[in-house]
């Protein structure tokens, strides 16, 4: 077990975005057959009971909780988005507009009350913005292809929308108007928006994180690899700079984001091997002139060099480059890693569960994740928050 955690169990529910505030858990529903939204509160025995289930028409794909306000904004498979409020009591639930959002399944949400707008995505590759006062749409752009994640940012009016092409198109919305204003290629996936230092992380299909440095307009900055299957729920923790990622086969990881890190080298092009200079398969000529059987490519991980398998016959770790399990690396790369440079900045510790959502309270070291798996957990994260470097952990 890790984290010293408490367990929450909720069996025969299906879960799929949860929102955490003050031990708070609304759980909407996601299989055909459930159209249930749940809040749950912690009783003054430390468990938690059921407050309210109240039941939609659609089936519930996703949702945006806003804690102060008590606003609920659920989205549908028919791609509506319901509002509603919860009373004081928590004992509650009042209809308040439906939005006619998308022609399709709901994928992802964002309520700003700043601006008073809900964001949405949908599977009918679209992102729409529309006004909570008058529940009017106010704009919308539409995709190649399913619009996946999202993140907005209330000050800029800027919106991070990723899509199942692999791209992240950074959009400026206005109120009747919007303009494109970067696309990122790479990633497909999970999405997470630091204000503060203005970085945008994203996971997806390729086991990885990147940090693109959106302030500094650097774009791709940083590579993690410290996952064996789709990275699925991000979360960054500004104070302790901390990223915590969450991936389907239950991994969760730790990253220490408070040390100076290197980026990745991209992959360089070449017909021959850079190191001993054999051709590659596809270099016929060069193979004829030689008279040698062509070697297949490979990348080097900390140079980026297009070497062949005799050359880059090791394995290393190199946390420095995000790099936490071994990659390969060439002979000479090898040689120039010291010891210290091997040392872990993230920890990994299992989930026991397909995490599919995750959210995180900081102030009171609380995380929950919800998986495929019908379940939800809640984990106590006291030994994380605060720490510069997750410690104290049972290794995955």
């Amino acid at each position: 077990m890790i984290f010293l955690m408490k367990f929450l169990f909720i069996s025969h529910i299906a879960t799929n975005v949860i929102s955490f505030s003050v031990l708070i858990a609304i759980i909407p529903s996601v299989p055909s057959s459930c159209r249930t939204i749940r809040v749950w509160l912690k009783r003054d025995s430390g468990q938690y009971w059921p407050s309210i289930y109240h039941t939609v028409s659609s089936p519930c794909s996703c949702m945006s909780y806003h804690h102060d306000s008590r606003r609920i904004f659920i989205g549908q498979d028919n791609g509506a988005v319901v509002e509603f409020l919860i009373s004081e009591d928590f004992n509650k639930m009042n209809h308040v507009k439906t939005y006619p959002a998308h022609q399709n399944r709901v994928s992802d949400m964002v309520f700003s009350l700043e601006s008073e707008w809900v964001v949405s995505t949908g599977h009918d590759k679209s992102v729409s913005w529309m006004c909570t006062q008058s529940g009017s749409m106010l704009g919308r752009h539409y995709f190649t292809a399913w619009a996946s994640c999202l993140q907005y940012d209330h000050e800029t009016q800027h919106a991070f929308v990723g899509d199942y092409s692999g791209q992240i198109t950074l959009l400026k919305l206005e109120k009747q108007t919007y303009s494109t204003i970067t696309t990122l290629k790479g990633h497909e996936g999970a999405l997470w928006w630091d204000p503060v230092q203005r970085l945008l992380f994203s996971g997806a299909s390729d086991h990885s994180v990147i940090m693109w440095d959106i302030g500094g307009r650097k774009g791709r900055t940083l590579l993690l690899q410290g996952h064996h299957e789709r990275v699925q729920a991000l979360r960054y923790l500004q104070l302790t700079r901390q990223l915590l990622s969450c991936s389907a086969d239950g991994g969760i990881a730790v990253w220490n984001m408070d040390t100076q890190r290197e980026e990745a080298p991209q992959w360089l092009d070449s017909d021959s091997c850079q190191k001993c200079e054999q051709p590659f398969f596809w270099n016929i000529k060069q193979m004829w002139d030689t008279k040698t059987l062509g070697l297949r490519q490979h990348h080097c991980r900390k140079c980026g060099k297009a070497v062949c398998g005799k050359c880059s016959s090791k394995r290393s770790t190199f946390p420095l480059m995000g790099f936490e399990f071994p990659v390969r690396v060439c002979d000479a790369c090898f040689d120039t890693i010291k010891e210290e440079d091997r040392t872990a900045l993230a920890t990994f510790h299992e989930g026991k569960h397909n995490i599919a959502h995750m959210d995180m309270d900081p102030s009171r070291g609380l995380m929950v994740t919800c998986g495929s798996d019908r379940i939800v957990k809640i984990w106590d994260m006291t030994q994380v928050v605060g720490c510069s470097l997750a410690t104290g952990f049972t290794p995955r």
